[in-house]
């Protein structure tokens, strides 16, 4: 396992700096000129040239692109032109909040397309199929807009159980923090839990044919062990793949949850750097999400192993 970990990590390197290319590339494509931006209203000519010389806007893409890296690799990813901030500190002011309500999401998801699946596939061509199965659509056709709005109009506005928006970080008082993360973290874990659920279904209805599920049962081996450790073992690699990806999704930025629930998260983070053809920053966030993407791989197929005996051959 550790040669294996070894050559991930190698490989790591060059995606990470082709990623890198693409990103800086791909961002000198937005219209606008940032300098005008920055220069105000007025756009004196002077002030104009000045910022293109101080950010090295009057540059070589290629000479831009080698600072870039250099401070990049130096722990500077540059400030923002906007606000004149470091945006790695901006990055560590939203990254943590996105933390948070990705996980909690993810943790949502988990809990309850899992079960469901099990149940839908073990029940299959029963109620409990049937029902699990409504709810997989329900979830992935419910729009997120329309389901927070409901929330906020139920749990806060009729009940007044929650906080209709806000953010409270976990270091002031943890309980206001869950309290304000709960209903955006269901928003975004309903529909993903409804997506693990077909997947969950599709693989323990492969797995629960197969010849050596037979003979665990031919065995006398009772079947709730024969369904959790024998058939679900060997299902969750699709889940984990599929798991990975999505909470790499979250954790770029929900951008209109974030919106709905007044999150200061990564999603308004992007959207506001783009609009303000803030080039610092949309290069940074993006970097990190792709690094948080390639890592979140890395831990999957490590997953798949200790999922899996037979994959660590």
């Amino acid at each position: 396992m550790l040669n294996f970990l070894a050559k991930r990590i190698v490989q790591l390197i060059p995606t990470l700096f082709f990623v890198s290319i693409l990103i800086f590339s791909l961002q000198q494509l937005l219209p606008g000129d940032p300098a005008l931006v920055m220069a105000g209203e007025e756009r004196d000519p002077a002030i104009i040239a000045q910022i293109r010389q101080k950010y090295r806007f009057d540059r070589p893409i290629p000479v831009q692109y080698f600072y870039w890296v250099k401070g990049v690799l130096s722990g500077d990813f540059g400030q923002s032109l906007r606000n004149n901030e470091p945006v790695l500190k901006l990055i560590e002011e939203k990254l943590p909040v996105t933390l948070q309500l990705a996980s909690m999401a993810i943790v949502i998801a988990f809990l309850i397309g899992i079960p469901a699946g099990i149940v839908s596939a073990v029940k299959k061509d029963t109620a409990w199929d049937y029902g699990a199965n409504l709810f997989a659509l329900w979830g992935i056709s419910t729009p997120n807009f329309w389901l927070g709005i409901m929330l906020i109009f139920l749990f806060s506005i009729k009940l007044g159980w929650l906080p209709a928006s806000g953010y409270v970080p976990l270091s002031e008082n943890w309980r206001a923090s869950l309290a304000s993360t709960i209903m955006p973290a269901f928003v975004l874990g309903n529909a993903i839990a409804a997506i693990l659920m077909r997947h969950t279904r599709g693989a323990m209805l492969q797995v629960l044919d197969s010849d050596y599920i037979r003979t665990a049962r031919a065995k006398g081996i009772s079947e709730t062990n024969v369904i959790l450790k024998h058939a679900l073992r060997n299902a969750l690699t699709p889940v984990i793949t599929l798991g990975a990806l999505e909470l790499g999704t979250l954790l770029s930025g929900a951008v209109l949850t974030e919106q709905i629930f007044s999150i200061p998260g990564f999603g308004k983070l992007i959207v506001d750097a783009v609009f303000n053809r803030d080039y610092a920053v949309v290069q940074g966030v993006v970097l990190v999400t792709a690094t948080v993407y390639i890592t979140l791989n890395l831990f999957a197929d490590l997953a798949y192993m200790l999922v899996n005996p037979r994959l660590r051959a």
